[in-house]
């Protein structure tokens, strides 16, 4: 027997191959899934059946496209009409050699949501593992905000879901969570991806609340943003994504090309540091240092505009396509060849950003100098500490309310470490503001020199 995690970096996404001789099944696989057809002929095996916990709202599922490379049956929760696979119910069993995967419908995150329990049939069938989709996490539990209208009700499907079906599974169970820290389904993921349901019993913060009404309280006190690509991911996850079978590696572009596609229309997505960014960037062009792309793409860029990409290196660029095509954007049509110097020596206008330091930024906010220190973190992030004097607007947010601020004054732009703020700066140039700064370091440079914090 066999099992292996593949993790997607950025969008944090966790998917498991689990084998038994010459058998195999994939739980959520990722869209670029060639990964799991070697893995699984590594260890001489076929994949036979793909599960997928519920319909992911954060990246494009892979199952199609992995259902024709193998032949393999897809599988999912009967509480949504899906335009491919088949529907499961509660306690379907499917043996794979010794291993016996039993479903178990877990709702609650979403309504179609399931557990796959995973079994040795060679032992005493005691659970082994169980693998939760969004339902239960390493250090934190599924959100449960996608059904506005129905919170409380949910909520308590969620508590339902984890107390009375997936704890009872035994405090020997492997927890396999479909996410980790830093996927946007939750943010009091632990940095830990291995974990027991006894553990998480007794340590994972939300399962102190053993109370149902405490619990329901608690995710109905809780505030989470959603991105507007959700929307696209959902449908293509339940109807069925474009097929990838090849992650495609986009041309270099000379300036002039870059240019051409600028006067089109393309979004110009800027993948280098935010120090390189403010000493020069294209005109118009979105400031996404690389790293950022899978949290804020989903924001700022439109499924219906081509991308063009602006990278250091292009390593940046392979790594930018990764993200980009797992969330759904496959209209990046070039990169810059040469990056920002080969448009320098075009003798095309570039534009700047100026720099910030934390310890003059505290001077400046204590003086009568009249700007704008603008925060774009997120709203748990501002409430545990912010700068006297700022003004907050999470960065998802923002191009949507950029005349919220006065453009006669100089704007700041300041988040957890600069890498955020200098999105943010980006979009400002964007919109005409003219006096923009970035504050490079931003809150850690703070916290780092002992800038004084309020509410902290």
């Amino acid at each position: 027997m066999y099992l292996e995690k593949v993790k997607s970096e950025g969008i944090a996404h966790l998917s498991y191959i689990i084998g038994d001789g010459n058998q195999a099944v994939v739980i959520d696989p990722r869209r670029d899934c060639g990964i799991y057809v070697e893995i699984a002929a590594r260890h001489g095996s076929r994949i036979t059946h793909i599960f997928e916990t519920h319909r992911n709202e954060d990246y494009v599922i892979g199952s199609l496209d992995l259902a024709s490379l193998t032949g393999a049956a897809i599988h999912h929760g009967r509480a949504l009409d899906f335009d491919y696979g088949e529907p499961v119910d509660d306690g379907d069993t499917f043996d794979v050699n010794d291993l016996r995967l039993e479903v178990l419908e877990t709702p609650g995150h979403t309504m179609e949501s399931i557990s796959i329990v995973v079994r040795d049939r060679g032992a005493d069938g005691t659970p082994v593992g169980v693998f939760t989709g969004d339902a239960l996490f390493v250090g934190d539990v599924g959100r449960t905000d996608f059904y506005p209208d129905r919170p409380q009700e949910v909520a308590g499907m969620l508590y339902d879901s984890i107390f009375k079906k997936l704890l009872p599974l035994g405090d020997q169970t492997i927890l396999y969570p479909a996410h980790g820290a830093g996927s946007v389904c939750g943010e009091g993921m632990s940095s830990r991806e291995f974990s027991t349901l006894g553990h998480e019993r007794l340590t994972n913060p939300a399962l102190q609340r053993g109370a149902r009404e405490e619990f329901v309280a608690f995710k109905v006190s809780e505030r989470h943003h959603q991105p507007p690509y959700f929307a696209t991911m959902e449908r293509y996850n339940q109807h069925g994504p474009p097929s990838m079978l090849v992650v495609p590696m986009p041309p270099p572009l000379p300036a002039a090309d870059v240019a051409s596609a600028v006067h089109a229309g393309a979004h110009v997505v800027d993948l280098r540091s935010p120090e390189a960014i403010a000493g020069a960037f294209i005109p118009d062009s979105l400031a996404i240092p690389v790293d950022m792309l899978p949290g804020y793409a989903g924001y700022l860029l439109d499924y219906g505009r081509d991308i063009v990409l602006v990278p250091e290196h292009r390593e940046q660029v392979l790594q930018a396509v990764r993200h980009l095509v797992r969330m759904g954007y496959d209209r990046i049509v070039g990169y810059l060849e040469g990056g920002l110097h080969a448009w320098e020596v075009s003798g095309r206008r570039y534009d700047r950003i100026g720099a910030v330091h934390a310890e003059p930024l505290v001077e400046r906010l204590r003086s009568d100098e009249e700007f704008t220190l603008l925060d774009v973190r997120k709203h748990s992030e501002w409430e545990a500490g912010r700068l006297e004097g700022a003004v907050h607007i999470f960065l998802g947010e923002l191009p949507d309310r950029v005349d919220e601020l006065d453009r006669s004054r100089p704007v700041v732009t300041f988040c957890g470490s600069g890498q955020r703020a200098i999105i943010a700066a980006s979009i400002l140039k964007q919109h005409g503001f003219e006096q923009v700064e970035d504050s490079l370091g931003s809150m850690s440079a703070c916290q780092s020199i002992g800038c004084p914090i309020e509410g902290s």
